[in-house]
């Protein structure tokens, strides 16, 4: 077993393309009927969609480890036992880089419906998310993800639509690079001008998320559901970091850098984990009030099992990854031996969304209200608990 480094030197790769944080049907897109279809009766479905928060996004990878070789102490998924294959973990869609992981949160949310169906894409923005005939654009390959939906509610009777998008219309790829950057290379601060950055698109992103919902509804309607036959929540998104006074590293000395993987400086933690965060989660649960539709709040859920938290642990031979020990996100991935896309950076890993999974559940049983969803420390997904908001 050898040892990873992570070196500064190795941080201009780092694009916003390869950075696509907040992740197939035709590509042509079905046209919208004059009249609504009869209701579908088809076997029940849960259906996600939006971006790689909710797509399955690093759902290869069971905790963190600097170990670069075989499983990667046995945190790798996509081992086979003399390769790496992606697709075992995120199926076809590996190919395009949607990255729909067999752990996705829908996936992990087996009781809500008869079968869970995810139509998120790691990268998209809430443009790709309306018909084609209103606007709406086709992304890696795929049509827009309504049209996929309505293609879904002419065989399905859907009971669940779960939608997490509007980080990546906020720039989110930006922040961590600016970040990274700042910390990294700059010896700067990146949470002044990155604030301004998110504030300057707030209000556009919000509108895209509305416009969102309205098209589901749309599509639902013109199926033939009534309103009241299935329920829509939008979900928020929760802080991979840790506030400061959380974080297992020093500030300085460069082993965020070169062992964690989270090279953040404090004041930027602090601003991304208490500020930044709970501003979208706000702003997101006020499109949802406005647009009638159920609020799922993750903004806590990751709270201690955050990368480089103190109260987790990476693995290695002697120490196996756990639910109850290691990270739930995934660290910065880069340097002279990179375990796994770049991408995968920053999002619920296995036992990540496997909680997400079980965040979903608890409020698909709760049949109304906002909720946000929480963990015991200590426990697994199975510890995950709602409070209402």
């Amino acid at each position: 077993m050898h040892a990873r480094r992570r070196t500064s030197r190795f941080l201009a790769p780092l694009t916003v393309a390869a950075l696509a944080l907040p992740t197939a049907l035709a590509a042509a897109p079905a046209q919208a009927a004059a009249t609504p279809a009869p209701a579908a009766a088809g076997p029940t479905a849960a259906v996600a969609m939006g971006d790689s928060y909710i797509s399955g996004e690093a759902g290869r990878w069971k905790g963190n480890s600097l170990t670069t070789s075989t499983s990667r102490a046995g945190t790798d998924r996509a081992w086979t036992g003399s390769s790496y294959d992606p697709s075992r973990v995120y199926g076809a869609s590996a190919a395009n880089g949607c990255d729909r992981s067999d752990v996705a949160e829908i996936r992990s949310a087996p009781g809500t419906a008869q079968e869970q169906i995810n139509l998120a894409c790691s990268g998209a923005t809430s443009a790709n998310i309306p018909r084609a005939a209103n606007g709406g654009q086709t992304y890696k390959g795929e049509a827009p993800q309504a049209d996929q939906l309505a293609q879904v509610a002419r065989t399905h009777t859907v009971k669940l639509i779960s939608l997490s998008v509007g980080g990546n219309d906020l720039g989110f790829a930006d922040v961590i690079i600016s970040c990274v950057q700042d910390y990294e290379i700059w010896n700067s601060y990146c949470h002044q001008d990155q604030q301004e950055a998110v504030d300057s698109r707030m209000d556009e992103a919000m509108a895209g998320v509305a416009k969102s919902i309205d098209e589901i509804r749309t599509v639902m309607t013109q199926a033939g559901q009534a309103p009241g036959s299935y329920r829509i929540v939008l979900q928020s998104y929760p802080s991979p970091i840790p506030r400061s006074s959380e974080n297992r590293y020093p500030e300085s000395g460069w082993s965020r850098t070169s062992t964690g993987g989270c090279p953040f400086w404090d004041e930027d933690s602090d601003w991304a984990r208490d500020r930044l965060v709970p501003q979208i989660s706000d702003r997101l649960a006020r499109v949802a009030a406005a647009k009638g539709v159920q609020f799922l709040d993750l903004r806590d859920m990751l709270q201690g099992r955050e990368v480089c938290s103190t109260a987790t642990r990476m693995a290695t031979a002697g120490s196996p990854p756990s639910a109850t020990g290691s990270e739930w996100a995934r660290f910065l991935d880069f340097g002279t031996t990179v375990q796994g896309a770049v991408e995968e950076s920053f999002h619920p890993n296995y036992f990540g969304q496997q909680a997400l999974g079980r965040c979903l559940t608890l409020l698909d049983a709760k049949g109304s209200g906002n909720w946000s969803c929480r963990n015991t420390a200590g426990r697994d997904s199975t510890g995950m608990y709602l409070t209402a908001r």
